[in-house]
Parts: structure tokens; sequence; C-alpha cells
């Protein structure tokens, strides 16, 4: 059975920096697109960065510059590295991967990060 187990995420203050990371198994982890999205209060889901498997990214123009997506195919681990926060990046976030040949979604549990003075 796929599953993504995440980790990291808490209260960091204005300007700090906060590591997020997923572990996926039950699914050959170098095959799957992976991704990071969060859902602020009130909002839809939204996409933050995705790395493909051959380690193209892509990232929202709001995290562009401050947050960082990579991936270990070896640990089968997914991280996003984000500098910089702002109060504007309080959200939960959740790691998201496309498993196995019809490219079903899997979604971590999710992490509330809170960004506060």
């Amino acid at each position: 059975q796929a599953q993504l187990v995440q980790s990291g995420g808490g209260l960091v203050q204005p300007g700090g920096s906060l590591r997020l990371s997923c572990a996926g198994s039950g699914f050959t982890f170098s095959d799957a697109p992976l991704s990071w999205y969060r859902q602020r209060a009130g909002k839809e889901r939204e996409l933050v960065a995705s790395i493909a498997t051959a380690h193209t990214t892509g990232y929202a123009t709001s995290v562009k510059g401050r947050f960082t997506i990579s991936r270990d195919n070896d640990k089968s681990t997914v991280d996003l590295q984000m500098n910089s926060l702002k109060p504007e990046d309080t959200a939960v976030y959740y790691c998201g991967a496309l498993v196995g040949v019809g490219r079903d979604r899997v979604w971590g549990q999710g992490a509330l990060v809170t960004v506060s003075s």
C-alpha cells in the first residue's frame, strides 16, 4: 500500500526557515512525480512546488526563490526547504505523489506551519 509520512512543521518567526520532509513506502519512489501543496485557512489546496522523476523542479510564483524542493530516491524522501518565511506562508502543508501506472494520487498526513512573531 502506497504511503507518505511527513515530518517537520511547527511555529517559526517571520524571516525564519523550516524544513519539511516526507518519506514514501509501498511504491517505486524513483518513478513517482512528487510535489508539495499547502492549504491556507479558508482557501483551496494549492501547488507550492513539484519535482519530476528527472529532478526537474517547478515553483509557485509566491515561493520562487525562497523554497527549494529536493528528492532523494535512495532514501525515498522528498523535502521542502522553506526560507525567508512570511506570515502568508502559514498553512497546512501536504506532500503528494503520483503513483503507479494509473498515476493515483497519494497524500501525506499534512503538517501545520505557522509563521508568526
